[in-house]
């Protein structure tokens, strides 16, 4: 008799191979592809799958985000993971009523991402971008008037210090940077071991001569540089962000980038990705825009499709995968996938 197999399904957009691959070496999944260009086709897809294997980013298919409407049409749906860290486009609420688990593949893109904020912070410091826009467009102007500042022995302040913090921190030190953390999910002394001084928000805003977001996105974090943090940083520091779009307040970085008050920044997200080409952000000499490609390398996106295979794996098998967002879910979760085999198996 053949064993049953649950149905896996992701959209036709960009995954690292290795996915497709270790879908098709398993007896145990069916992957489907669903297309980008028929409505149709996409929602029956998705009412056939299991497991959802859903894109991280949260402007890109967004119909077919994992909230409510979706789970009302899908009934079959089991899980949902995160092509990403993070998971924006899961309604992890809604899916733990409806029983369903939710992963997603943090860590996997860590070294990536640390990698990129210390490259906006060389960047942004050392007016990187602007002196290879000016040499490209201008003649007759100095060094001198593209000079810049070394971030060796400056002060960074992170913001979240868990996988892509530490990584950062760890990276910040090989320049001679003196570094602080504010992170109120973790112990004093564990964000020691993680490589930085523990402090409050406030005192890091104010100490630090480069600030850099890595907290997840959440009802907690929305907003969290407004207009008075900005204005509470110390004068002629700069702004880094490789978290996500909507945790700092986009127009109230503008306004202290254009009075002076900070130095530059480097913007790796957006609340709008892309941003329109009008945006205030995208204007100025001393922003280092990019379009939330610090997890996009070659590596940083094999390492996280390699794990989300396997977490998608293991949720098949009925083993707990080690980053699962929802554990509350768990034991309805197996009920369920219980039953579903059931179902398969009398059909």
């Amino acid at each position: 008799m053949t064993s049953p197999r649950l149905h896996i399904t992701r959209f036709a957009v960009w995954m690292n191979p290795i996915f497709d691959e270790s879908m098709a070496a398993d007896d145990s999944v069916t992957l489907e592809i669903a297309p980008t260009d028929d409505t149709e086709a996409a929602w029956a897809a998705l009412q056939r799958a299991h497991i959802y294997q859903i894109t991280a980013a949260k402007d890109e298919l967004v119909g077919f985000h994992a909230q409510q409407a979706l789970i009302d049409r899908c009934p079959n749906l089991l899980a949902v993971s995160s092509v990403g860290a993070g998971y924006d486009t899961v309604d992890v609420d809604a899916c733990t009523r409806a029983g369903i688990a939710v992963v997603s593949q943090l860590g996997g893109n860590a070294h990536a991402v640390a990698e990129m904020a210390i490259g906006l912070m060389l960047a942004v410091s050392r007016r990187i971008a602007e002196s290879d826009r000016k040499l490209r467009t201008q003649r007759g102007f100095s060094r001198e008037a593209l000079m810049g500042s070394d971030i060796g022995g400056k002060v960074l302040g992170i913001a979240g210090i868990g996988f892509t913090g530490t990584r950062t921190a760890e990276l910040a030190k090989a320049f001679g940077m003196r570094v602080l953390a504010f992170d109120p999910l973790l112990a004093p002394e564990e964000i020691r071991r993680r490589g930085a001084e523990p402090v409050d928000l406030d005192t890091l805003l104010r100490s630090s001569d480069i600030v850099s977001l890595h907290c997840p996105r959440n009802k907690d974090t929305l907003n969290l540089l407004d207009a008075k943090r900005f204005a509470s940083m110390k004068k002629g520091a700069i702004f880094v962000t490789t978290a996500r779009g909507g945790i700092h307040d986009e127009h109230a970085l503008a306004e202290v980038l254009t009075s002076g008050h900070l130095a530059g920044a480097g913007l790796d997200v957006w609340k709008q990705e892309p941003p329109p080409l009008d945006h205030p952000l995208l204007a100025p000499d001393n922003v280092v825009a990019t379009y939330h490609t610090a997890g996009v390398s070659h590596e940083g996106r094999r390492n996280v499709t390699r794990m989300a295979a396997q977490q998608v794996l293991q949720l098949v098998r009925g083993e707990r995968p080690p980053h699962l967002i929802n554990p509350e879910v768990w034991d309805v979760f197996q009920e369920r996938r219980r039953k579903a085999l059931r179902a398969l198996q009398a059909s």
